[in-house]
């Protein structure tokens, strides 16, 4: 059995390479990856892993976020050039933590009548003056999470590897494949969406101009990625968002007391390991 994961990155040094290690130690075989005008050191760390043979990278300079379009190509490469039985289409701030096992025998596991593998996500929150890495304070998870209109976060999906896949914008459903039949109880995303001030602005400004530099795509897509930059561009800033996402100590504390947080180090322990930091 063959695991590919395809990565859609822009701009993600500070975790990009946790991702990477993480998955590959999990038992993922190999990992295609679309760096896309990223300006900090993403590219340099994925073409470490390009000359270690572990990973192949595309450099995509269209600046509209087409998901889509790139990641169906990742996921159709996954098939036709490396012979994928799985497809796991990532995010670097998703890191998919099997309920048993490791990725490789959870997959392995899964009945042949299942195409589609449904990953529900968790949320881990962002504390205020932490530093890096980010796994060694972002410790404390959601219980529910939810989008910005305040509806459950929407789960991602990995798929087996087919000729005609089409992967739908966010990684949130596939077609081309035939009927699908979904599994939902073998992993969870593990999800560090903000992980301080200068990496969510990044992500905005860079991100919500290129939706709207996008005309191909229904207007509701990037919903929050466009309000967010409206609003950055509006005030010069997005301070009023970050206070809200960005937790105190104190405020950690309260919500663990009312049951809004839990404390999971399961992703920390594990990354030490790797990167063999203390406890």
């Amino acid at each position: 059995m063959t695991i590919i994961m395809t990565l859609l990155v822009r701009d993600e040094e500070d975790i990009i390479r946790e991702n990477i290690e993480y998955h590959l130690s999990q038992g993922v075989d190999f990992i295609i990856a679309t760096d896309n005008l990223s300006t900090d050191s993403t590219a340099d760390i994925l073409k470490e892993y390009q000359k270690k043979g572990k990973l192949h990278y595309i450099y995509e300079a269209s600046d509209n976020y087409n998901q889509t379009e790139w990641v169906t190509r990742m996921a159709r490469m996954a098939h036709h050039d490396f012979s994928a039985d799985w497809v796991i289409n990532n995010d670097a701030d998703e890191f998919w933590w099997p309920r048993k096992d490791n990725l490789r025998q959870a997959f392995a596991n899964i009945s042949s009548e299942y195409n589609v593998v449904i990953a529900n996500r968790q949320d881990f929150v962002a504390v205020k003056g932490a530093g890096k890495p980010f796994y060694r304070h972002m410790i404390y998870r959601e219980k529910q999470s939810f989008n910005s209109r305040g509806l459950p976060l929407p789960p991602k999906i990995a798929h087996r590897a087919c000729k005609d896949i089409i992967v739908h914008q966010g990684n949130h459903d596939v077609q081309g494949c035939g009927e699908k039949n979904a599994t939902n109880n073998i992993v969870d995303i593990f999800h560090f969406p903000i992980r301080s001030r200068e990496q969510l602005l990044n992500k905005i400004i860079s991100g919500g101009a290129a939706y709207e530099r996008n005309k191909q795509l229904p207007q509701k897509m990037g919903r929050t990625w466009k309000e967010l930059y409206a609003q950055y561009i509006k005030h010069g800033n997005l301070d009023f968002y970050l206070d809200k996402k960005i937790y105190s100590n104190a405020r950690i504390y309260t919500n663990i007391f009312t049951g809004q947080l839990t404390r999971d180090v399961r992703l920390k322990r594990y990354l030490d390991k790797i990167f063999k930091q203390g406890a």
